[in-house]
């Protein structure tokens, strides 16, 4: 059974013994921030289940790399190379939300309706878009970006994740991680039968380092759950580990596809605001140490921060965690790029140094 499977069986069987999760009309409204915590003595516990040991890391990882000035077109171009399996499966798409600042700081909405477009000419069935944000308010953030308008003319359901009860939300403990309470997972992240996670290319000036699709995972992840005392993002931040945590979250799920926008990137600050580069290109697959990997090779071609261009890619103590964790290919070598072949000698140079 795969990490999806286990998952997915497992919160099932949780939920049967607490309150019902929100229905789809209640996923589809992004309620109001402001709305007060309830009580802890009303609170129902969130699920608390063991982290389960990652699916096999693939032998070989193959990444496409698209040079393009259309973020639409080449998010089309790059689910059609990737090919994600979406057919009759319930999709969650991750965008990066963290703010309300325009790509880099966010996900620009006409990837999101692309994608939206692509998952439904492949098939799928229920999409929903999710995120909770970590500079600001999610909804202030949804609403600045339009991403409410562009759910109701997609058709689509919209979750606030930073407003779910404390029954939607999935408590989980890796074995010798770093989280010293565990991290608190959205469900509708566990129930989703596809994760598409739509990061950007940028650095990050507080602790991350970088963020890309592993990071990207952390707004999947509560600030707090309602009746509950733990800080997961103060304790994320105030961590000296807290690369390697970064990395931790994303045993919670497999992604069926990845889609990072370098049309712009950040190679200082960020993740909000930086110093702002053009590589013009969209990057893709399905393993995030290898996307990542690319993504940090292409910064260092630019030009970045001492602790993005310090030592191997593979040291970088978010993809050495990742890759201790198996999830992802195990070294540079193992990462087979697909596009322009001038570019991609460039990125294989910054790989293997």
């Amino acid at each position: 059974m795969d990490r999806r499977t286990f998952l997915r069986a497992t919160v099932a069987a949780g939920a049967a013994t607490i309150l019902a999760a929100c229905t789809r009309e209640q996923a589809a409204e992004v309620r109001d921030v402001t709305a007060a915590p309830l009580e802890p003595a009303s609170t129902p516990e969130p699920i608390s289940l063991p982290t389960p040991s990652p699916t096999p890391a693939p032998a070989r990882s193959r990444v496409v790399i698209i040079r393009t000035e259309d973020r639409a077109a080449g998010t089309r171009e790059a689910l059609e190379r990737i090919r994600p399996d979406l057919s009759g499966k319930r999709v969650l798409i991750k965008p990066n939300f963290n703010s309300a600042d325009p790509p880099p700081g966010s996900t620009a909405p006409d990837i999101i309706a692309e994608t939206v477009r692509f998952a439904r000419d492949e098939g799928a069935g229920d999409l929903v878009i999710g995120d909770r944000s970590g500079m600001g308010l999610t909804r202030s953030v949804m609403d600045s970006l339009g991403i409410p308008t562009l759910a109701d003319n997609l058709q689509l359901a919209l979750v606030d994740f930073s407003q779910l009860p404390a029954e939607s939300w999935i408590l989980m403990q890796p074995d010798q991680g770093h989280w010293p309470d565990g991290f608190a997972v959205a469900k509708p992240v566990l129930e989703a039968d596809a994760v598409v996670n739509l990061c950007c290319l940028k650095t990050h000036r507080y602790g991350g380092h970088f963020t890309m699709s592993l990071k990207n995972s952390v707004g999947m992840v509560a600030d707090m759950v309602p009746g509950l005392p733990t800080r997961f993002m103060q304790q994320l931040h105030a961590s000296p580990d807290q690369r390697k945590m970064i990395a931790e979250i994303n045993l919670a799920y497999d992604p069926e596809a990845i889609v990072m926008d370098g049309v712009d990137a950040f190679v200082q600050g960020g993740p909000a605001t930086g110093t702002r580069v053009h590589p013009g290109l969209m990057i893709a697959g399905t393993d995030r140490v290898a996307v990542d990997a690319v993504g940090v090779a292409v910064l260092r071609m630019y030009g970045t921060t001492p602790e993005v261009s310090r030592g191997s890619i593979f040291d970088l103590e978010q993809i050495r965690r990742a890759v201790q964790l198996g999830l992802g290919v195990a070294d540079p070598d193992r990462i087979d790029l697909e596009g322009d072949e001038d570019l991609i000698e460039r990125i294989r140079e910054q790989l293997l140094a």
